[in-house]
């Protein structure tokens, strides 16, 4: 978990996640120089199982890096400050892991009191593997994603220009793993105005801009072969 002044809605988020948790898992918490009390409400739990480390305020990107990068475990679960992770989360997707490298769960957009703002992110973007689908209009998703540590390791160093951590990942996964979008829907991803990402909402991005960035994204993949 990537966090950075989230101290509206982040306790019910680590609430939503710790009770899913075996004895020996770990939730890392990267906090890029927040100046509220989102540390001192992560400080709170005083569970030996959250590792806290400090990001250099260098983005949501390299704040999502150095988590990963402390992280582990064999399977990793991106989760964001401002969600809710479903009560079988974990216990739906991890037995899918025995056959895939990447999983992507379904999520449901939720407002700032959690009111229902969309049922399916699958439907309203048009979620689905394959390269070329995701090189047109990414379908992965952070805060629904698991992987194997063998995804993570070939992901990591994230190249400078990338878009997105999500995209990268899943893309990444496209070209090496074997990744697999499950319906269900077991996050409900929250909807405000300090979103550190645009998930959910029409992208704002020039076209020019999604091209440069495409362009960037398969050269990254091409030396990441290499």
């Amino acid at each position: 978990m990537a966090v950075k002044n989230g101290t509206a809605y982040i306790e019910e988020q680590i609430n939503s996640i710790l009770c899913q948790l075996a004895p020996n898992d770990e939730l890392i918490v990267s906090d890029d120089q927040s100046i509220d009390t989102t540390l001192d409400i992560v400080r709170s739990f005083d569970d030996s199982r959250i590792k806290i480390f400090s990001s250099p305020r260098r983005g949501a990107i390299s704040n999502f890096e150095l988590a990963l990068s402390r992280s582990s475990g064999d399977l990793i679960f991106l989760a964001d400050q401002d969600d809710i992770w479903h009560s079988d989360k974990l216990s739906t997707m991890i037995p899918y892991f025995r056959n895939h490298d990447l999983v992507v769960c379904d999520c449901i957009l939720v407002g700032e009191q959690r009111n229902v703002l969309c049922n399916s992110f699958f439907e309203w973007n048009r979620s689905g593997k394959g390269f070329v689908r995701n090189l047109i209009s990414n379908s992965y998703m952070g805060c629904c994603m698991g992987f194997k540590r063998n995804v993570l390791e070939k992901a990591l160093p994230f190249p400078n220009n990338i878009a997105s951590h999500d995209s990268w990942i899943g893309m990444v996964a496209e070209t090496h793993f074997k990744p697999l979008f499950l319906k269900n829907t077991l996050v409900s991803h929250r909807i405000h105005s300090s979103n550190a990402s645009t998930s959910g909402r029409a992208s704002t991005t020039p076209p020019i801009r999604r091209v440069t960035q495409r362009y960037q994204l398969v050269r990254n993949l091409i030396s990441r072969s290499l």
